[in-house]
């Protein structure tokens, strides 16, 4: 599929991710959408004259060419509902994002993920309690998502950091920016600890609509789902709610009844929308995960070293032209496109592929470097 057919189709609003999946069914290829001409699209799939309209329209490519090349610009990799990259347990949602902009070094691909959220402001017992749950969560090869914010989010994050566990933000506005500012060094540090995603394209600035949206992937992506700290209201328990909708376990840090700040976990857990949560290693037992050894982690550490060595066999001569031309030192794009007489659009694709096969990385500066 055409990259920038993708990213245009996730950026005509009236289209939306049910939609859009449905339009990819029929004409199999984002591009054969935006080929079809508003006749068929009306006549094909019913759709209204209006939205055949947009699909249409020049915009949606102009603004896609746009994100593609803020996509290098900040060093982001976008990952389509067909990509095999693309998380496992959210792509079994119905309303799973089309695209998502991803930057760090997370297999978001893989099955034990599990979210943790809570309140934004939290108490010494929700600190304790997220250091207590990351303590148990460092011997079982999981990675681990929350939304940045203030509160128990950063605190999972710092936690998950602090033990080397992978870590992801699921953020509510573009990857150009972060949210609060204050949490930013904290970004940086998860970005070589798991990293930051969003489906909103770069220059969202964060708007209150925009965290239900936010929520759904933190619930959708998660195979279990834990609340450490809420009250009555809020957007840890709509994560909650999300998570339940999508027949994920829902586990909850009970309170003490006085705890105006754990009203929501008790409440889950009184009205049976939660599991009470004692003992991490218990959720650990009903997802059916087992400790991971050093041994066994060194293991899949060879086993990736190896998958990366055979992707750098499989390079078209494209691709191995910017990859010899970094094998020296770290160069930016508008060098790599002077020394090798490439445009800016084909240079863009070249270096995303690379990436994405986990050859390179791009540094602070837009310096694009080989990863050994």
């Amino acid at each position: 599929m055409s990259l920038i057919h993708q990213i245009a189709l996730t950026l005509i609003p009236s289209v939306g991710p049910v939609n859009a999946r449905k339009l990819i069914s029929h004409f199999k290829d984002a591009s054969n959408i935006f080929k079809a001409g508003s006749s068929a699209l009306i006549s094909e799939t019913g759709m209204s004259a209006a939205m055949a309209a947009q699909i249409c329209s020049s915009l949606p490519l102009q603004l896609a060419e746009e994100q593609l090349l803020l996509l290098n610009k900040y060093g982001c990799r976008p990952l389509f509902f067909t990509d095999p990259l693309y998380p496992k347990n959210l792509n079994q949602c119905h309303d799973a994002p089309l695209l998502l902009y991803s930057k760090g070094n997370a297999q978001l691909e893989q099955d034990r993920i599990i979210s943790i959220v809570g309140s934004r402001k939290t108490t010494a017992y929700g600190l304790q309690s997220c250091a207590a749950i990351a303590e148990v969560l460092q011997d079982y090869d999981v990675m681990v998502v929350s939304g940045l914010a203030y509160g128990i989010d950063v605190c999972v994050h710092r936690e998950c950091l602090r033990l080397n566990i992978p870590t992801v933000g699921v953020l509510g506005h573009g990857l150009d920016r972060i949210y609060p500012a204050v949490h930013r060094e904290t970004a940086v540090e998860m970005l070589n600890c798991g990293g930051l995603l969003s489906e909103f394209p770069f220059k969202t600035s964060c708007r209150p609509e925009n965290f239900p949206r936010r929520n759904r992937i933190i619930a959708g992506i998660a195979a279990v789902t834990i609340v450490v700290e809420a009250a009555e209201k809020g957007g840890a328990l709509i994560t909650a709610d999300l998570a339940n909708s999508y027949h994920r376990d829902v586990y909850a840090v009970p309170g003490r009844i006085t705890d105006v700040g754990s009203a929501g976990c008790n409440y889950l857990i009184r009205t049976n929308q939660a599991i009470l949560l004692q003992h991490t290693a218990e959720v650990m037992e009903a997802m059916g995960w087992n400790k991971v050894h050093k041994r066994q982690q060194e293991a899949q550490l060879a086993k990736e070293n190896e998958k990366a060595n055979q992707q750098k066999i499989l390079l078209t001569a494209e691709q191995r032209a910017v990859f010899n031309a970094l094998s020296e030192k770290g160069l930016q794009a508008d060098q790599l496109s002077a020394a090798l007489k490439l445009g800016a659009g084909a240079l863009a694709l070249t270096l995303l592929d690379l990436e994405m096969k986990g050859l390179i990385c791009v540094k602070p500066g837009g310096l694009y470097q080989l990863l050994h």
